[in-house]
Protein backbone atom coordinates (compact mmCIF):
# COMPACT_ATOMS: atom_id res chain seq x y z
CA UNK A 1 0.00 0.00 0.00
CA UNK A 2 2.99 2.57 0.90
CA UNK A 3 4.65 1.94 -2.54
CA UNK A 4 1.19 2.44 -4.50
CA UNK A 5 0.73 6.10 -2.21
CA UNK A 6 4.36 6.73 -2.99
CA UNK A 7 3.41 5.85 -6.70
CA UNK A 8 0.63 8.23 -6.98
CA UNK A 9 2.15 10.75 -5.87
CA UNK A 10 4.80 10.89 -7.65
CA UNK A 11 2.46 10.54 -10.56
CA UNK A 12 0.33 13.83 -8.92
CA UNK A 13 4.18 15.36 -8.66
CA UNK A 14 4.74 14.92 -11.99
CA UNK A 15 1.94 15.84 -13.70
CA UNK A 16 1.29 19.38 -11.46
CA UNK A 17 4.82 19.91 -12.85
CA UNK A 18 3.80 19.63 -16.67
CA UNK A 19 1.20 21.53 -16.19
CA UNK A 20 3.03 24.04 -14.43
CA UNK A 21 5.60 24.28 -16.92
CA UNK A 22 3.39 24.37 -19.71
CA UNK A 23 1.36 27.07 -18.25
CA UNK A 24 4.70 29.25 -17.55
CA UNK A 25 5.86 28.69 -21.26
CA UNK A 26 2.56 29.55 -22.64
CA UNK A 27 2.37 32.82 -20.46
CA UNK A 28 5.89 33.49 -21.60
CA UNK A 29 5.59 32.66 -25.31
CA UNK A 30 2.13 34.06 -26.28
CA UNK A 31 0.77 33.29 -29.54
CA UNK A 32 0.03 35.57 -32.51
CA UNK A 33 -2.22 33.69 -34.89
CA UNK A 34 -1.52 36.21 -38.41
CA UNK A 35 2.11 37.45 -37.76
CA UNK A 36 4.73 37.72 -35.19
CA UNK A 37 4.56 39.55 -32.23
CA UNK A 38 7.12 42.50 -31.26
CA UNK A 39 9.80 41.30 -29.10
CA UNK A 40 9.84 41.53 -25.44
CA UNK A 41 9.72 39.51 -22.23
CA UNK A 42 5.93 39.00 -20.79
CA UNK A 43 8.40 38.43 -16.88
CA UNK A 44 6.49 36.99 -14.12
CA UNK A 45 3.49 34.19 -14.10
CA UNK A 46 -0.02 36.61 -13.35
CA UNK A 47 2.63 39.97 -12.36
CA UNK A 48 4.23 40.15 -15.33
CA UNK A 49 6.67 43.18 -15.36
CA UNK A 50 4.42 44.96 -12.99
CA UNK A 51 7.09 45.28 -10.34
CA UNK A 52 10.60 46.34 -12.64
CA UNK A 53 7.64 49.18 -13.63
CA UNK A 54 6.77 50.69 -10.18
CA UNK A 55 10.39 50.42 -9.50
CA UNK A 56 11.40 54.39 -8.60
CA UNK A 57 13.87 56.48 -10.71
CA UNK A 58 14.94 59.21 -9.22
CA UNK A 59 15.76 61.39 -12.27
CA UNK A 60 13.75 63.33 -15.14
CA UNK A 61 15.25 60.66 -17.54
CA UNK A 62 13.48 58.24 -19.28
CA UNK A 63 12.30 55.66 -17.18
CA UNK A 64 14.98 52.43 -16.61
CA UNK A 65 12.22 50.11 -17.53
CA UNK A 66 11.46 51.53 -20.74
CA UNK A 67 15.29 52.87 -22.00
CA UNK A 68 16.95 49.77 -21.23
CA UNK A 69 14.36 47.21 -23.02
CA UNK A 70 14.42 49.63 -26.16
CA UNK A 71 18.22 48.87 -26.26
CA UNK A 72 17.52 45.24 -25.98
CA UNK A 73 14.28 44.72 -27.93
CA UNK A 74 14.00 48.01 -30.48
CA UNK A 75 11.52 50.80 -29.92
CA UNK A 76 8.54 48.43 -29.94
CA UNK A 77 8.59 45.83 -27.32
CA UNK A 78 5.76 43.46 -25.48
CA UNK A 79 5.48 43.14 -21.83
CA UNK A 80 2.76 41.88 -19.26
CA UNK A 81 2.01 44.82 -16.48
CA UNK A 82 -0.82 43.50 -14.10
CA UNK A 83 -1.80 40.98 -16.00
CA UNK A 84 -2.56 42.98 -19.24
CA UNK A 85 -0.54 41.82 -22.38
CA UNK A 86 0.91 45.25 -23.26
CA UNK A 87 2.81 46.44 -26.20
CA UNK A 88 5.00 49.68 -25.26
CA UNK A 89 6.12 51.87 -28.00
CA UNK A 90 8.59 54.74 -28.36
CA UNK A 91 8.55 54.31 -32.21
CA UNK A 92 7.22 58.71 -33.49
CA UNK A 93 6.49 56.87 -36.65
CA UNK A 94 3.80 54.14 -34.81
CA UNK A 95 2.83 56.68 -32.33
CA UNK A 96 1.00 58.89 -34.35
CA UNK A 97 -0.26 55.95 -35.99
CA UNK A 98 -2.31 54.66 -33.13
CA UNK A 99 -3.13 58.16 -31.82
CA UNK A 100 -4.72 58.62 -35.46
CA UNK A 101 -6.61 55.01 -35.14
CA UNK A 102 -8.77 56.45 -32.15
CA UNK A 103 -12.39 54.55 -33.29
CA UNK A 104 -10.69 52.12 -35.48
CA UNK A 105 -8.71 49.64 -34.84
CA UNK A 106 -8.01 50.97 -30.97
CA UNK A 107 -10.08 52.50 -28.55
CA UNK A 108 -9.35 54.15 -25.28
CA UNK A 109 -8.15 52.03 -22.58
CA UNK A 110 -6.95 52.15 -18.98
CA UNK A 111 -5.39 50.15 -16.44
CA UNK A 112 -7.84 48.37 -13.84
CA UNK A 113 -6.89 51.18 -10.96
CA UNK A 114 -8.06 53.69 -13.37
CA UNK A 115 -11.21 52.17 -14.84
CA UNK A 116 -12.25 51.64 -11.07
CA UNK A 117 -11.70 55.40 -10.50
CA UNK A 118 -12.11 57.03 -13.08
CA UNK A 119 -15.65 54.62 -14.64
CA UNK A 120 -16.93 57.38 -17.62
CA UNK A 121 -15.80 55.98 -20.92
CA UNK A 122 -17.21 57.93 -23.72
CA UNK A 123 -16.92 57.61 -27.59
CA UNK A 124 -19.07 59.28 -30.54
CA UNK A 125 -21.43 61.63 -29.44
CA UNK A 126 -21.10 61.32 -25.74
CA UNK A 127 -17.22 62.20 -26.01
CA UNK A 128 -17.87 64.85 -28.27
CA UNK A 129 -20.52 66.45 -25.69
CA UNK A 130 -17.74 66.28 -22.65
CA UNK A 131 -14.91 67.63 -25.05
CA UNK A 132 -17.18 70.37 -25.70
CA UNK A 133 -18.80 71.61 -22.47
CA UNK A 134 -15.53 71.07 -21.18
CA UNK A 135 -13.78 73.74 -23.40
CA UNK A 136 -16.80 75.90 -22.92
CA UNK A 137 -16.01 76.42 -19.37
CA UNK A 138 -12.01 75.77 -19.08
CA UNK A 139 -11.39 76.48 -22.96
CA UNK A 140 -9.75 79.64 -24.40
CA UNK A 141 -12.74 82.03 -24.43
CA UNK A 142 -13.54 80.70 -21.11
CA UNK A 143 -10.19 81.82 -19.86
CA UNK A 144 -10.42 85.04 -21.49
CA UNK A 145 -13.59 86.28 -20.24
CA UNK A 146 -13.96 84.56 -16.69
CA UNK A 147 -11.27 82.42 -15.45
CA UNK A 148 -8.19 84.58 -15.75
CA UNK A 149 -9.08 87.47 -12.98
CA UNK A 150 -10.65 85.01 -10.94
CA UNK A 151 -6.91 82.43 -11.01
CA UNK A 152 -5.11 85.87 -10.37
CA UNK A 153 -7.20 86.88 -7.74
CA UNK A 154 -6.99 83.07 -6.13
CA UNK A 155 -3.46 83.20 -6.61
CA UNK A 156 -2.78 86.49 -5.01
CA UNK A 157 -4.71 85.43 -1.55
CA UNK A 158 -3.19 82.02 -1.61
CA UNK A 159 0.59 83.33 -1.76
CA UNK A 160 -0.62 85.98 0.68
CA UNK A 161 -1.09 83.64 2.65
CA UNK A 162 2.15 81.50 2.43
CA UNK A 163 4.01 84.65 3.29
CA UNK A 164 2.14 84.53 6.32
CA UNK A 165 3.82 80.84 6.97
CA UNK A 166 6.74 79.69 8.67
CA UNK A 167 7.55 77.01 5.68
CA UNK A 168 5.02 76.13 2.91
CA UNK A 169 4.26 72.29 1.70
CA UNK A 170 4.05 73.77 -1.58
CA UNK A 171 2.73 70.33 -2.80
CA UNK A 172 -0.01 70.07 -0.06
CA UNK A 173 -0.88 74.19 -0.55
CA UNK A 174 -0.57 73.87 -3.99
CA UNK A 175 -3.36 70.65 -4.59
CA UNK A 176 -5.61 72.33 -1.95
CA UNK A 177 -5.34 75.77 -3.80
CA UNK A 178 -6.38 74.35 -6.89
CA UNK A 179 -8.75 71.75 -5.83
CA UNK A 180 -11.21 73.94 -4.45
CA UNK A 181 -11.06 76.46 -7.13
CA UNK A 182 -12.03 73.71 -9.40
CA UNK A 183 -14.77 72.91 -7.34
CA UNK A 184 -15.67 76.09 -7.02
CA UNK A 185 -15.76 76.33 -11.17
CA UNK A 186 -17.91 73.27 -11.10
CA UNK A 187 -20.48 73.81 -8.34
CA UNK A 188 -19.51 77.11 -6.67
CA UNK A 189 -18.41 75.45 -3.60
CA UNK A 190 -16.20 77.96 -1.32
CA UNK A 191 -14.31 76.31 1.14
CA UNK A 192 -14.26 79.58 3.57
CA UNK A 193 -17.66 79.50 4.72
CA UNK A 194 -18.48 75.58 4.45
CA UNK A 195 -18.64 73.74 7.79
CA UNK A 196 -17.09 70.09 6.43
CA UNK A 197 -13.17 69.16 6.31
CA UNK A 198 -11.97 70.55 2.81
CA UNK A 199 -12.35 67.91 0.54
CA UNK A 200 -8.81 68.21 -0.65
CA UNK A 201 -7.71 67.19 2.41
CA UNK A 202 -9.96 63.74 1.69
CA UNK A 203 -8.77 63.55 -1.79
CA UNK A 204 -5.47 64.94 -2.21
CA UNK A 205 -4.06 61.26 -2.44
CA UNK A 206 -6.32 59.52 -4.95
CA UNK A 207 -3.20 59.50 -7.37
CA UNK A 208 -1.01 57.31 -5.14
CA UNK A 209 -3.90 54.61 -4.44
CA UNK A 210 -4.23 54.47 -8.80
CA UNK A 211 -0.89 53.40 -8.73
CA UNK A 212 -0.85 50.78 -5.98
CA UNK A 213 -1.97 47.32 -6.46
CA UNK A 214 -5.42 46.84 -7.51
CA UNK A 215 -6.31 44.88 -3.84
CA UNK A 216 -9.11 46.27 -2.39
CA UNK A 217 -8.48 44.92 1.24
CA UNK A 218 -8.97 46.88 4.22
CA UNK A 219 -5.81 48.27 5.29
CA UNK A 220 -4.66 48.93 1.18
CA UNK A 221 -3.64 51.92 -0.67
CA UNK A 222 -6.09 51.08 -3.35
CA UNK A 223 -8.75 50.39 -0.66
CA UNK A 224 -8.38 53.94 1.02
CA UNK A 225 -8.45 55.18 -2.68
CA UNK A 226 -11.94 53.24 -3.58
CA UNK A 227 -13.28 54.74 0.11
CA UNK A 228 -12.48 58.30 -0.82
CA UNK A 229 -13.57 58.12 -4.24
CA UNK A 230 -17.04 57.06 -3.33
CA UNK A 231 -17.07 59.38 -0.92
CA UNK A 232 -16.35 61.97 -2.98
CA UNK A 233 -18.93 60.84 -5.58
CA UNK A 234 -21.75 60.70 -3.31
CA UNK A 235 -20.85 64.07 -2.20
CA UNK A 236 -21.28 65.43 -5.58
CA UNK A 237 -23.94 62.99 -6.83
CA UNK A 238 -25.92 65.22 -3.79
CA UNK A 239 -25.23 68.44 -5.03
CA UNK A 240 -26.23 67.41 -8.57
CA UNK A 241 -29.74 66.09 -7.34
CA UNK A 242 -29.92 69.10 -4.76
CA UNK A 243 -29.56 71.10 -8.27
CA UNK A 244 -31.63 69.20 -10.40
CA UNK A 245 -34.56 70.04 -7.04
CA UNK A 246 -34.06 73.84 -8.03
CA UNK A 247 -33.42 74.42 -11.32
CA UNK A 248 -34.73 77.60 -10.78
CA UNK A 249 -31.61 78.89 -9.19
CA UNK A 250 -28.90 80.61 -11.65
CA UNK A 251 -25.56 80.70 -10.72
CA UNK A 252 -23.77 80.60 -13.86
CA UNK A 253 -21.18 77.48 -12.89
CA UNK A 254 -20.34 74.88 -14.86
CA UNK A 255 -23.24 72.31 -13.20
CA UNK A 256 -25.72 74.77 -14.39
CA UNK A 257 -24.67 74.65 -18.30
CA UNK A 258 -25.18 70.97 -17.28
CA UNK A 259 -28.67 71.53 -15.91
CA UNK A 260 -29.82 73.08 -19.23
CA UNK A 261 -28.09 70.44 -21.18
CA UNK A 262 -30.28 67.68 -19.31
CA UNK A 263 -33.17 68.81 -21.58
CA UNK A 264 -31.68 67.87 -25.14
CA UNK A 265 -29.21 65.55 -23.95
CA UNK A 266 -30.94 62.19 -23.07
CA UNK A 267 -27.43 60.40 -21.36
CA UNK A 268 -27.03 63.38 -18.54
CA UNK A 269 -28.23 61.79 -15.60
CA UNK A 270 -26.87 62.88 -11.83
CA UNK A 271 -24.39 59.73 -11.55
CA UNK A 272 -23.69 60.63 -15.26
CA UNK A 273 -22.90 64.49 -14.02
CA UNK A 274 -20.98 63.36 -10.73
CA UNK A 275 -18.63 61.09 -12.45
CA UNK A 276 -17.73 63.96 -15.05
CA UNK A 277 -17.04 66.52 -12.37
CA UNK A 278 -15.20 63.65 -10.73
CA UNK A 279 -12.94 63.42 -14.13
CA UNK A 280 -12.92 67.15 -14.21
CA UNK A 281 -11.65 67.54 -10.27
CA UNK A 282 -9.41 64.69 -10.87
CA UNK A 283 -7.60 66.37 -14.12
CA UNK A 284 -6.70 69.04 -12.72
CA UNK A 285 -5.59 69.64 -9.59
CA UNK A 286 -2.92 66.51 -9.34
CA UNK A 287 -1.45 67.62 -12.85
CA UNK A 288 -1.33 71.33 -12.18
CA UNK A 289 0.01 71.18 -8.55
CA UNK A 290 3.15 68.87 -9.86
CA UNK A 291 4.21 71.14 -12.86
CA UNK A 292 4.28 73.79 -10.18
CA UNK A 293 5.91 71.67 -7.91
CA UNK A 294 8.93 71.05 -10.43
CA UNK A 295 9.06 74.80 -11.97
CA UNK A 296 9.89 75.73 -8.22
CA UNK A 297 12.26 73.62 -8.02
CA UNK A 298 13.68 73.85 -11.18
CA UNK A 299 13.85 77.74 -10.98
CA UNK A 300 15.92 77.53 -7.45
CA UNK A 301 18.46 75.78 -9.30
CA UNK A 302 18.89 77.94 -12.10
CA UNK A 303 19.38 81.88 -10.98
CA UNK A 304 19.78 82.73 -14.47
CA UNK A 305 16.35 81.94 -16.08
CA UNK A 306 14.93 82.83 -12.36
CA UNK A 307 15.90 86.27 -13.28
CA UNK A 308 14.91 86.40 -17.35
CA UNK A 309 11.44 85.24 -16.14
CA UNK A 310 11.15 87.88 -13.42
CA UNK A 311 12.27 90.35 -15.71
CA UNK A 312 9.42 89.87 -18.46
CA UNK A 313 6.99 89.84 -15.91
CA UNK A 314 7.85 92.97 -13.99
CA UNK A 315 8.04 94.60 -17.51
CA UNK A 316 4.53 93.78 -17.74
CA UNK A 317 3.86 95.49 -14.38
CA UNK A 318 5.65 98.64 -14.95
CA UNK A 319 4.51 98.81 -18.28
CA UNK A 320 0.52 99.19 -17.22
CA UNK A 321 -0.78 102.86 -16.35
CA UNK A 322 -1.62 101.45 -13.26
CA UNK A 323 0.50 98.97 -11.37
CA UNK A 324 -2.37 97.41 -9.39
CA UNK A 325 -4.29 96.72 -12.33
CA UNK A 326 -4.81 92.91 -13.21
CA UNK A 327 -3.65 90.96 -15.42
CA UNK A 328 -5.23 90.79 -19.01
CA UNK A 329 -5.35 88.62 -22.00
CA UNK A 330 -3.36 90.52 -24.12
CA UNK A 331 -0.58 90.86 -20.88
CA UNK A 332 -1.02 86.89 -20.62
CA UNK A 333 -0.61 86.56 -24.51
CA UNK A 334 2.67 88.50 -24.01
CA UNK A 335 4.27 86.15 -21.55
CA UNK A 336 6.19 84.39 -23.99
CA UNK A 337 9.34 83.14 -21.82
CA UNK A 338 7.15 82.52 -19.13
CA UNK A 339 5.26 80.43 -21.42
CA UNK A 340 8.27 78.61 -22.69
CA UNK A 341 9.56 77.91 -19.08
CA UNK A 342 6.01 76.08 -18.44
CA UNK A 343 6.51 74.37 -22.20
CA UNK A 344 9.81 72.93 -21.13
CA UNK A 345 8.60 71.91 -17.51
CA UNK A 346 5.85 69.60 -18.43
CA UNK A 347 8.42 68.43 -21.60
CA UNK A 348 11.06 67.22 -18.47
CA UNK A 349 8.08 67.13 -15.80
CA UNK A 350 5.82 63.63 -18.24
CA UNK A 351 3.31 64.12 -15.63
CA UNK A 352 1.45 61.08 -17.24
CA UNK A 353 3.55 58.02 -18.26
CA UNK A 354 2.23 57.91 -21.39
CA UNK A 355 -1.26 57.28 -23.44
CA UNK A 356 -2.75 53.68 -23.12
CA UNK A 357 -5.02 52.29 -26.01
CA UNK A 358 -6.61 48.67 -26.24
CA UNK A 359 -6.09 47.35 -30.05
CA UNK A 360 -9.37 45.98 -30.84
CA UNK A 361 -8.33 44.93 -34.78
CA UNK A 362 -5.30 43.20 -35.66
CA UNK A 363 -2.40 46.20 -36.19
CA UNK A 364 0.59 45.21 -38.39
CA UNK A 365 3.53 47.47 -38.33
CA UNK A 366 7.40 46.90 -39.08
CA UNK A 367 6.71 43.34 -39.86
CA UNK A 368 5.57 42.78 -36.29
CA UNK A 369 1.54 42.13 -35.16
CA UNK A 370 0.11 43.50 -32.30
CA UNK A 371 -3.21 41.42 -32.15
CA UNK A 372 -6.67 42.57 -31.36
CA UNK A 373 -7.64 42.37 -27.49
CA UNK A 374 -3.38 43.51 -26.57
CA UNK A 375 -3.10 46.77 -24.90
CA UNK A 376 -0.86 49.25 -26.21
CA UNK A 377 1.36 52.42 -24.11
CA UNK A 378 2.45 55.14 -26.25
CA UNK A 379 5.11 56.34 -24.27
CA UNK A 380 5.11 60.25 -24.54
CA UNK A 381 7.83 60.89 -22.51
CA UNK A 382 10.44 59.45 -25.16
CA UNK A 383 9.68 62.04 -27.49
CA UNK A 384 9.93 64.59 -25.57
CA UNK A 385 13.18 63.35 -23.86
CA UNK A 386 13.92 62.62 -27.69
CA UNK A 387 17.88 64.01 -28.39
CA UNK A 388 16.98 64.64 -31.96
CA UNK A 389 14.61 66.95 -31.17
CA UNK A 390 15.54 68.68 -28.12
CA UNK A 391 18.99 68.64 -27.39
CA UNK A 392 20.61 68.15 -24.61
CA UNK A 393 17.01 66.66 -23.29
CA UNK A 394 17.33 66.55 -19.80
CA UNK A 395 18.61 70.17 -19.39
CA UNK A 396 16.29 72.99 -18.31
CA UNK A 397 16.19 75.14 -21.30
CA UNK A 398 13.41 77.54 -21.71
CA UNK A 399 15.22 79.10 -24.48
CA UNK A 400 15.05 76.44 -26.46
CA UNK A 401 11.99 77.09 -27.36
CA UNK A 402 12.81 80.24 -29.16
CA UNK A 403 14.01 78.29 -32.07
CA UNK A 404 11.91 75.18 -32.28
CA UNK A 405 10.41 74.34 -35.40
CA UNK A 406 6.78 73.65 -35.22
CA UNK A 407 6.86 70.39 -36.57
CA UNK A 408 9.01 69.42 -34.26
CA UNK A 409 7.13 70.08 -31.35
CA UNK A 410 4.18 68.74 -33.16
CA UNK A 411 5.67 65.54 -33.45
CA UNK A 412 7.65 65.18 -30.00
CA UNK A 413 5.58 67.85 -27.74
CA UNK A 414 2.28 65.93 -26.08
CA UNK A 415 2.09 66.38 -22.18
CA UNK A 416 -1.73 66.63 -22.88
CA UNK A 417 -2.09 63.57 -25.53
CA UNK A 418 -2.67 63.57 -29.24
CA UNK A 419 -5.57 63.23 -31.21
CA UNK A 420 -9.12 63.54 -30.63
CA UNK A 421 -8.81 62.87 -27.09
CA UNK A 422 -6.29 65.59 -25.73
CA UNK A 423 -7.20 66.80 -22.75
CA UNK A 424 -9.22 70.28 -23.25
CA UNK A 425 -7.96 71.48 -20.26
CA UNK A 426 -4.39 72.42 -21.64
CA UNK A 427 -4.77 75.37 -22.48
CA UNK A 428 -6.06 75.89 -18.98
CA UNK A 429 -3.35 74.28 -17.00
CA UNK A 430 -0.48 76.67 -19.09
CA UNK A 431 -2.64 79.52 -18.11
CA UNK A 432 -3.10 78.69 -14.24
CA UNK A 433 1.03 78.28 -14.10
CA UNK A 434 1.34 81.16 -16.08
CA UNK A 435 0.02 83.35 -13.92
CA UNK A 436 1.00 81.65 -10.93
CA UNK A 437 4.50 82.74 -11.93
CA UNK A 438 3.52 86.36 -13.08
CA UNK A 439 2.15 86.52 -9.01
CA UNK A 440 4.90 85.02 -6.90
CA UNK A 441 7.80 86.96 -9.02
CA UNK A 442 6.98 90.17 -9.11
CA UNK A 443 5.74 90.26 -5.78
CA UNK A 444 7.52 87.59 -3.71
CA UNK A 445 10.91 85.90 -3.21
CA UNK A 446 11.42 81.97 -1.77
CA UNK A 447 14.26 79.97 -0.44
CA UNK A 448 14.05 76.59 -0.52
CA UNK A 449 13.74 75.04 2.79
CA UNK A 450 13.95 71.56 2.12
CA UNK A 451 12.81 69.07 -0.56
CA UNK A 452 13.02 68.67 -4.36
CA UNK A 453 14.40 65.07 -4.79
CA UNK A 454 12.32 63.29 -7.77
CA UNK A 455 11.23 59.69 -7.81
CA UNK A 456 8.99 58.46 -10.92
CA UNK A 457 6.72 55.47 -10.47
CA UNK A 458 6.49 55.88 -13.12
CA UNK A 459 3.97 59.09 -12.78
CA UNK A 460 6.38 62.13 -11.15
CA UNK A 461 6.26 62.37 -8.11
CA UNK A 462 8.68 64.18 -4.66
CA UNK A 463 10.49 62.15 -2.23
CA UNK A 464 9.58 64.47 0.57
CA UNK A 465 7.89 67.62 -1.49
CA UNK A 466 9.26 70.72 -1.88
CA UNK A 467 9.06 73.02 1.05
CA UNK A 468 9.59 76.56 0.85
CA UNK A 469 9.71 80.09 2.85
CA UNK A 470 8.10 82.57 0.68
CA UNK A 471 8.96 86.56 1.65
CA UNK A 472 6.75 89.19 0.12
CA UNK A 473 9.04 91.74 -1.99
CA UNK A 474 9.27 95.66 -0.70
CA UNK A 475 7.23 97.79 -3.18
Amino acid sequence: MLSVGVGLSTIVVALATIFITHWVRKWRNPKCDNGVLPPGSMGFPLIGETIQLLIPNRSLELHPFISKRVQRYGSVFRTNVAGKQVVITTDPKFNHYIITEEGKSVELWYLDTFSSMLPIYAVGSVQKYIRSITLTHFGVEGIRVNLLPQVEQLIQKTLCDWSTKPIVDVKHDATCMIFDFTLKQLYGYDWEKSTEIRHSEKFSSLLHGLLSLPLDIPGTTFHQCVKDRKELLSMLKDIVEERMNSADKFRGDFLDRAMEDMKTEKFLTAEFLSNLMFGILFGNFEPISSVILLTLKLLSEHPSILEELTAENEAIVRNRKNPSSPLSWEEYKSMTFTLNVVNEVLRLGNVAPGLLRKVTKDIKFNGYTVPAGWNILIVTSAHQLNPEAFKDPVKFNPSRWKDLDPTVISKNFMPFGGGVRQCAGADYARAFVCTFLHVLVTKYSWTKIKGGKIVRRPILDFVDGVHIKLTQKSS
